[in-house]
């Protein structure tokens, strides 16, 4: 991004906004066709779209049959093309429309490209359903069978042919867009394939598509895996109100896809025009084929198919505002579903995800026996809760589970009683250690203040109690022949919110190593729920997810509250975990990081979301700004070198895990100065 750029302009961090038009329509009637085009051209400029795709042969109307090879529909075909360009002139937004058009003898079903006054081309369709209701092959030609490769329409010569990319250029780079009509995308393999091989990156499809029972829910499918497979958006037109019913019915279906997720979609049967609009990521869709490197093998290998294309240059501008926002569902919390009817799915797989790795652990390794420090906090509950399943799932009895309460200087009576609760509710072999005598020790050998009775609460006050619990942890293992189960999380590992080569880093396997915390918190909300731990283990667990997150290693106020918070010395972790999502599965720059951060927890709308999973707060830009410092500080400076040695863990989601075996490879001794240095282009 360069600095002179808008930083609330959308434009500015790789998105354009993209529409599809459902016109109502008259059969055979061009010049009222033209006028309903013209006027949802110019809507979708007036709210920032760039490109707009209207419906297959919507100048004419599909549903002409023989009427097609009539001069006067085919002329008046073209005049209403000629009004549509005449109209555009200082309308910065392309338009494609359908039209039936005639090319060397020959009729053809074209999408034409308009912008500012401009004929950039006209694509014909590639394949023509002849089956069913449908009877294309009787009217038109394929365009397989063109001849020509230019053709003079509206008194301009342009590209006339099936395999081109128009490319916006330099104004919007990214933004290379192919075109493709209706049973194009139908077919095995469809042409907007190989166009995306060829760097297509927004795939257009004017379609007329007939409704029948159930077709919509294939045609949802049709176009998203479309758009996945080629990791590329998707534009999807239908036909609307208006064509003939003689024998068919037409639900103006229209659909908006990017890498498999739905966008936007249309309210199908309206008997109004619709312009629908969605704000593609284009930097996101570049970024997923640079990092899936079967893209360009695949490329490679169909380099006949590809090189076969041609490039028209488009010469697009952006609308230059200084605020546009985004239109565009970002999610609060990447790693939790917010859609409710997904949310338990994904919680159950992520739950048997731990199991399944912690019970292939035990049996490779020989030991039937795990041991847990549990602190009454958040992590160690999930962790508990997953080996007490695991237990379950290979027909051992929980006493297997030597659980350890370990209560220290600043351990507050809450956490302690939560501890013992849940170690009781499971039925583990549970004991407390007091850990202060041994820590005491520790002070004296090393002549800490602390040992000679000052109130000197240093990080080596800290983490001699962690570290205490650690060499506990382990040698009981020896001692019973048991794992260590570990229990820090995706959050803290990323900011390095934990003590090198304790507890919450170090030990044998750890469950939790690629679980955000914000999806922890919900999954032991989850557990509690569905209640097959009893009742009072279900309490248990609500009273832990309401506990404020704290490392509890510093003496606390008289009425024995915990003086620490995680959150006040790194920062929220619903935000920080949205901070890591795309820092780490997308690789956005900050300053595009801390625009989606803005569109998303700007205000304080809740949204759709199910209750427990946050707390909804808004963060305005500047401390989006100064929470986003301290994480890239933390991430690219200061932490590696306690992700670069962390213990076997199981990779749980598709947002990214740190193991420096899996998805994160970095060095311990790099700079943040080029993260840092881009921050600083978001204004304050």
């Amino acid at each position: 991004m360069a600095s002179t750029e808008p930083f609330f302009n959308l434009y500015t961090h790789g998105f354009a906004r993209v529409a599809v038009a459902v016109p109502v329509c008259r059969v055979a009637d061009p010049a009222f066709n033209a006028q309903q085009t013209i006027a949802l051209h110019h809507q979708a400029a007036a709210q920032g779209a760039v490109l707009v795709a209207f419906p297959e042969l919507g100048l004419s109307a599909y549903s002409c049959d023989d009427l097609f090879h009539q001069r006067a529909l085919l002329d008046g075909c073209e005049r209403a093309l000629a009004a549509v360009v005449a109209a555009s002139i200082g309308i910065h937004a392309v338009a494609v429309v359908g039209l039936p058009l005639q090319v060397d003898h020959a009729l053809f079903n074209v999408a034409a490209v308009v912008l500012d006054g401009r004929l950039l081309g006209v694509v014909p369709k590639t394949f023509l359903p002849n089956y069913g209701e449908f009877y294309e092959a009787r009217q038109f030609a394929p365009a397989t069978q063109a001849i020509s490769t230019e053709v003079t329409l509206c008194g301009q010569t342009v590209p006339f042919g099936a395999q081109m990319l128009f490319d916006a250029g330099t104004g919007l780079p990214g933004l290379k867009f192919h075109i493709e009509i209706c049973e194009d995308v139908w077919v095995p393999i469809p042409p907007s394939s190989f166009a995306a091989l060829a760097g297509a990156t927004v795939l257009v499809n004017l379609s007329a598509s007939n409704v029948t029972i159930g077709k919509a829910d294939y045609r949802h499918a049709l176009v998203a895996q479309q758009s996945a497979r080629c990791v590329a958006a998707y534009l999807y037109s239908s036909a609307g109100y208006g064509e003939s019913t003689t024998d068919l019915a037409w639900d103006g279906h229209a659909l908006i896809c990017e890498n498999g997720a739905m966008l936007a979609e249309s309210e199908r049967f309206r008997m109004d025009a619709q312009l629908l609009t969605a704000d593609v990521d284009l930097e996101r869709l570049s970024r997923e084929r640079m990092r899936q490197t079967s893209y360009a093998a695949s490329a490679a290998r169909h380099r006949s198919e590809v090189a076969a294309f041609r490039t028209v240059p488009v010469g697009l501008k952006r609308p230059d505002d200084a605020e546009l926002p985004l239109r565009r569902w970002v999610d609060r919390f990447p790693y939790v579903p917010s859609d409710p009817r997904s949310l338990d799915a994904r919680c159950e797989e992520v739950y048997n995800i731990q199991v399944q790795a912690l019970a292939k652990r035990l049996q490779s390794s020989g030991v039937k026996q795990l041991v847990i420090g549990v602190s009454g906090g958040l992590d160690s509950t999930h962790a508990l809760l997953v080996c007490a399943k695991t237990m379950d799932r290979l027909g051992l009895p929980r006493t297997h589970i030597r659980a350890y309460t370990m209560p220290g200087y600043a351990t507050s009576g809450r956490t302690l009683d939560q501890a013992l609760r849940l170690m009781d509710a499971l039925g583990c072999t549970a004991q407390t250690i007091d850990i202060r005598p041994s820590c005491q020790q520790m002070l004296d050998d090393i002549d800490h203040p602390f040992a000679d009775g000052e109130p000197q609460y240093d990080i080596t006050f800290e983490n001699v109690q962690a570290g205490e619990r650690t060499s506990h942890l382990f040698r009981l293992a020896n001692h019973h022949n048991a794992m260590v189960v570990g229990t820090g999380d995706l959050s803290e590992l990323a900011l390095g919110w934990c003590t090198y080569g304790v507890g919450d880093h170090m030990s044998h396997y750890n469950v939790n190593a690629s679980v955000p915390k914000t999806l922890i918190k919900h999954l032991v909300r989850w557990v509690a729920g569905k209640g097959e731990f009893g009742p009072d283990c279900s309490q248990a667990l609500i009273d832990v997810v309401n506990t404020e997150i704290s490392p509890e290693l510093v003496p606390g106020n008289a009425d024995g509250q915990p003086q620490q918070s995680s959150e006040s010395s790194v920062g929220p972790y619903e935000l920080q975990d949205f901070h890591l999502y795309y820092t780490l599965r997308f690789g956005f720059a900050p300053s595009k990081v801390a625009f989606l951060a803005l569109h998303t927890w700007g205000d304080a709308q809740t949204g759709r979301w199910p209750e427990g999973i946050g707390a909804h707060n808004a963060y305005p830009l500047p401390e989006i700004k100064r929470h986003l410092r301290t994480f890239l500080w933390r991430f690219f400076k200061t932490s590696q070198f306690k992700r670069s040695c962390v213990p076997n863990a199981p990779k749980v989601g598709s947002g990214g895990s740190l193991s420096p075996r899996g998805d994160w490879r970095a060095p311990s001794d790099a700079e943040a100065t080029v993260w840092l240095g881009d921050l600083e282009r978001v204004p304050d």
